[in-house]
């Protein structure tokens, strides 16, 4: 019987490599259980601004992930003008009724920027009085939008988040979608300025269709003493679940970083370095956002 010829393989017939084996049930308890005993102990860390990363990486972000990957298909873009270390500042668009923009935001830098960066965000004084979202806030590393605040946490060299249009952004009616609203007075700016940091412009498109805002009910808004209080096409009609956002297709788009190191420390109380740097990122967003509104097929997809 003749022998069996051994044919050499080609660099293309190498076989592949094993798979990477994927964690089964038993680590997935394994680090649940742990994650228990840390909090049940006491031994998990928080800073002076009350966040807790411990709580965020598992528990927070796992149950936000699902929205950003299959509910929204987030894309992310421009991750390579997010500076993988010390401060910079964030500035998008707001935008939604409900502010999921700022969690998916957190979701971007976190999940998918090669130095897996955390995003402090900036909150307005309502967020933090109401009962348990505040607590939650802070938590998740959010803290009081003030010059202070933020000046300290980029001083630390953090990725601080902030949404100048504020409450403006966030509750305008459906009608005004994916136009930008006014940016105040410019305390990101000074703020940035101050500490020497870049400011990254960033676009997020999607937001504005989860919960169409068609109406405003202003008395049932003083009532509970809110900026506003949305009438959308599924609430309050459909009562708790108006509250499901509708799946529209996400871009955020990360620009390129506008340094001010070079203006010193002292430009911060010159009004007129402040608006025009206010207004080249504002600019900046609202093109970026036109150019992803042309990426995206349909509201949907």
């Amino acid at each position: 019987m003749p022998e069996a010829q051994v044919i050499p393989l080609r660099p293309d017939d190498e076989p592949l490599p094993p798979p990477v084996a994927q964690p089964g049930w038993d680590a997935e308890l394994a680090a649940g259980l742990d994650f228990l005993r840390r909090r049940l102990t006491g031994e998990y860390d928080t800073d002076e601004f009350g966040f807790d990363p411990d709580l965020t990486d598992h528990l927070f972000l796992p149950l936000l992930r699902p929205w950003f990957e299959r509910w929204f298909r987030v894309e992310v873009q421009g991750l390579e003008n997010v500076p993988d270390t010390g401060g910079a500042l964030v500035v998008a668009n707001h935008s939604g009724t409900v502010p999921v923009d700022a969690l998916m935001e957190t979701v971007a830098l976190r999940d998918h920027h090669p130095a897996g960066r955390r995003l402090r965000l900036l909150g307005a004084d309502l967020v933090f009085q109401v009962p348990f979202i505040g607590a939650l806030a802070r938590k998740l590393g959010t803290t009081l939008a003030c010059n202070e605040d933020a000046e300290r946490l980029l001083s630390a060299g953090e990725l601080v988040g902030v949404f100048p249009e504020g409450f403006k952004g966030v509750g305008k009616p459906f009608s005004e979608r994916y136009t930008l609203q006014r940016f105040g007075r410019g305390g990101f700016v000074s703020a940035a300025l101050r500490t020497g940091v870049p400011i990254v412009p960033c676009a997020i498109v999607g937001a504005e269709e989860i919960y169409p805002m068609l109406g405003n009910a202003k008395a049932a808004a003083r009532l509970l003493g809110l900026p506003y209080f949305p009438i959308t096409p599924t609430f309050p009609l459909l009562g708790p679940l108006g509250a499901v956002p509708l799946p529209s297709k996400w871009f955020i788009a990360f620009g390129e970083p506008i340094e001010t190191a070079s203006y010193g420390p002292a430009a911060a109380d010159d009004p007129m370095i402040v608006f025009n740097l206010t207004d080249q990122v504002r600019e900046t967003i609202q093109h970026s956002i036109y150019r992803l509104l042309l990426q995206r097929r349909s509201v949907f997809s």
